[in-house]
């Protein structure tokens, strides 16, 4: 064993050397307390507003429309970025999707990074939302695709149901953890546009996902 290694496992050992017996560390519950807030008490109306005036404030687009608007409202989208070639994930509804716009299927992973790079957009469901942070998570499921989906393309075009939208980040977290545990699934957490600072401080945007965040939540 090289002394490094020696070094980190003692340094481990000495971490949990006050760590009770009747405590395990792998896999199984501790008996850590759990003061934090672990549920909202916002309304559904509550957390819509909450949810919608966050994304706003990272110079996000986001609208709130009704179900049989939203075909129209992805069709506006589309037009006033100039979307011209869509990304479509797998399970996302068909009859979504706008007339005149080139829909780039992404059927079992076939979209090469290039094809991605060289979209205008993709379009997606999620899993959730958190009212509180103006965050959306995405794990994969239908209507979300690979990660790599909302990474690579300019524009990200979401849709969020307003009963899919939590108050606060534990309830996300438990919200998620059943589909984690099972499949592995990454998640994903979105909070409007990527944007970053460098050295000297000056905002960046599009350095690591998108430029532009559209996000159309539906309420019944």
């Amino acid at each position: 064993m090289s002394s490094s290694k020696e070094i980190i496992l003692k340094r481990i050992r000495q971490a949990l050397e006050d760590v009770p017996e009747n405590e395990t560390i792998h896999g199984q519950e501790d008996s850590a307390e759990r003061t934090y807030h672990q549920t909202d008490s916002l309304g559904p109306d509550e957390r819509l507003r909450q949810f919608a005036n966050r994304v706003g404030e990272y110079k996000a687009n986001v609208r709130i429309i009704r179900e049989n608007d939203l075909p129209k409202a992805i069709a506006e989208a589309c037009k006033n970025q100039h979307v011209d070639r869509l990304v479509v994930p797998e399970g996302l509804p068909e009859d979504w999707l706008p007339e005149g716009v080139e829909k780039l299927y992404d059927k079992k992973g076939s979209l090469s990074h290039r094809h991605l790079d060289e979209s205008d957009g993709v379009i997606t469901t999620c899993s959730l939302a958190v009212a509180q942070t103006g965050t959306i998570a995405l794990d994969g499921g239908p209507g979300q695709g690979r990660r790599v989906l909302t990474l690579l393309p300019d524009y990200h075009l979401c849709v969020v149901r307003a009963e899919q939208i939590v108050g606060i980040i534990p309830e996300a977290f438990a919200g998620l953890e059943e589909k984690v545990k099972t499949t592995g699934a990454p998640v994903t957490f979105i909070s409007g546009p990527s944007a970053t600072s460098d050295i000297e401080l000056s905002r960046v945007e599009g350095v690591h996902g998108p430029r532009r965040l559209d996000v159309l939540v539906v309420r019944e």
